[in-house]
C-alpha cells in the first residue's frame, strides 16, 4: 500500500493572535457548563453527571477573514463576469481540490511586488508547467513568524495585479499566500498610494476588473514542508451563507 503523508497548511485560531482583527475565543471548562447545563434542563442537578461534570463549551467570536481563510469571488466585487458574484458557500467544491504548486519568493523583502517575470522565473526554476485547475501557494516566508512577530502583518511581500491576472489566464482559479494579506501589506500600499500609484489598493482584491473570477486564501502556514509540485490541496471553508470568506483546514496530500 502507498504511504500518504499530510501537511496541516492552516495555523490555530487564538486569543491575542496578531491579526488587525484578532478572533474572541471564550472557552468555558467542565464546571461551569454544569451549572448551566442544569439550568437549561430543568430538574437536572449536577450530581446526575459522571464526577459531577458534564461536557466543555466554547463561544467563538471572530471577521471569516482572520486566521487561514479563503476569499470568496463576493468579497472582490458585487458582480462579476455580469452575475452576481459568489459568496463563499458558492464557491464550486471542485475547485478547492487539485493538484497543488509552490512558487518560492522568500527572497523579495517586506512591501516587494511579486511580478509576472518573479512568477514566470519561479516556475523555470522548478521546471513547471501549469494547467488548469493547479492550485498555486506563494510562499513569502511570512508565516514563519505569525504567532512571535507583532508586526506580522508587514512582513511580506505581495501579488502585483498583472502576475495574478496572468496565473488566473492560465485557467487557475484557487491561489493562496503564506502571509496575512495576498496584496502588499497595508503600510506600504499606503507608501506607494502617497507617491501617487494609486493604483496599489487592493489590486489583487479589487483591481482584477469584475471579468475575472477566482478566489485565494490567506494566512497559510508550513508551505516550506512541501515539494514544489506533486502534491494535492484539500482547502474546503465553513459553508457560511451569503458569506465573503469563510475559515479553511487546508491540507496537503502526500502520496509515494
Amino acid at each position: 500500500m502507498k504511504s500518504v503523508k499530510l501537511v496541516d497548511l492552516s495555523m490555530p485560531m487564538e486569543n491575542c493572535a496578531f491579526f488587525p482583527r484578532p478572533a474572541t475565543i471564550t472557552h468555558i471548562d467542565h464546571y461551569d457548563w454544569t451549572k448551566q447545563l442544569c439550568r437549561l434542563i430543568d430538574g437536572v442537578k449536577p450530581t446526575d453527571f459522571p464526577n459531577g461534570l458534564s461536557n466543555a463549551m466554547d463561544y467563538f467570536s471572530a471577521s471569516t477573514h482572520t486566521g487561514t481563510h479563503l476569499d470568496a469571488p463576493l468579497h472582490y466585487a458585487p458582480v462579476i463576469k455580469g452575475q452576481p458574484a459568489k459568496s463563499i458557500d458558492q464557491v464550486p467544491l471542485e475547485w478547492l481540490y487539485g493538484d497543488g504548486v509552490v512558487l518560492d519568493f522568500r527572497h523579495k523583502k517586506a512591501g516587494e511586488f511579486i511580478t509576472l517575470e518573479d512568477v514566470k522565473i519561479a516556475l523555470s526554476k522548478i521546471k513547471y508547467t501549469l494547467k488548469a485547475w493547479d492550485i498555486v501557494l506563494i510562499m513569502t516566508g511570512a508565516a514563519a513568524q505569525y504567532d512571535t512577530n507583532p508586526d506580522y502583518a508587514n512582513l511580506h511581500a505581495g501579488m502585483s495585479k498583472e502576475a495574478t491576472i496572468w496565473l488566473i489566464d492560465q485557467g487557475i482559479k484557487v491561489m493562496g499566500i503564506d502571509a496575512i494579506n495576498f496584496d502588499i501589506p497595508f503600510k506600504y500600499m499606503s507608501m506607494e498610494y502617497k507617491k501617487g500609484n494609486k493604483k496599489v489598493v487592493m489590486a489583487t482584491h479589487c483591481g482584477l476588473g469584475q471579468d475575472r473570477e477566482y478566489v485565494h486564501m490567506e494566512n497559510l502556514i508550513n508551505l516550506e514542508k512541501l515539494p514544489s509540485y506533486g502534491f494535492e490541496i484539500v482547502c474546503f471553508p465553513i459553508k457560511i451563507a451569503k458569506a465573503t470568506g469563510g475559515y479553511v483546514r487546508a491540507v496537503a496530500i502526500i502520496r509515494d
